[in-house]
């Protein structure tokens, strides 16, 4: 009896430890300080993660001023993150987008009114079916301005809804690219399972609540 109490507590000590180490890099993720991604050709770059980065990507894509969105992972502990990895929910990472705009068109306030309005902004760590940390919602900011709108969005959107707002608030550090076939996935599969029951879902209810935020050729 004694043997197993003293294994069991190794066990739990070596667990807790464990725990430590994780909540370390993860503060050591939300405490450092944002990286700031220069505006070049005119095109700014913003962070978001917002559920299923399928879905998130088509959103972004369809509003004037932006560019291109990307597909990658951020918000994490671990170097060179993969899809396989981030969706063990060990890495730290969300699924996440880059966005790439013209801040003559399309402003980062208008950008987080899209992100709000196009997800479940009280769920947590998920969006519709996809639950997990790798799903969870994160708003990257690369410096005290952009925090400053993020935190006041925030505080409206919880105040109006009377309710607790689930996403994160990271300073920007990295985004890793994703793998290529996920870019522009809802695009090019149309016809995919998920896509025709959850994205093209997704992105009409966003189309229908902002038309005057899109482009031309997405007005239909």
């Amino acid at each position: 009896m004694k043997k197993l109490v003293f294994i069991l507590s190794i066990s739990l000590f070596f667990s807790c430890q464990n725990q430590a180490q994780v909540s370390e890099k993860e503060k050591s993720v939300i405490d450092a300080d944002p990286v700031v991604v220069p505006i070049k050709n005119g095109k700014a770059r913003a962070y978001f993660a917002s559920g299923c980065f399928w879905c998130v990507e088509a959103v972004f894509e369809s509003v004037k001023g932006v560019e291109e969105s990307i597909s990658g992972y951020s918000g994490g502990h671990t170097e060179n993150p993969t899809y396989e990895a981030s969706n063990t929910g060990r890495t730290g990472h969300a699924e996440a987008v880059e966005i790439i705009y013209d801040p003559e068109v399309v402003s980062f306030s208008t950008l987080l009114d899209v992100y709000f309005g196009s997800q479940n902004p009280t769920q947590v760590n998920g969006q519709g079916p996809d639950r997990g940390s790798q799903y969870r919602s994160i708003i990257f900011y690369q410096d005290e301005a952009q925090k400053k709108i993020i935190e006041e969005k925030k505080a409206a959107l919880a105040e109006k809804l009377d309710t607790t707002i689930a996403a994160e608030v990271y300073p920007f550090q990295k985004f890793w690219v994703g793998e290529a076939y996920h870019q522009d996935f809802e695009k090019r599969n149309p016809n995919q399972r998920y896509i025709r029951a959850v994205s093209i879902p997704r992105l009409n209810r966003f189309k229908a609540k902002f038309p005057e935020l899109l482009k031309e050729d997405e007005k239909h």
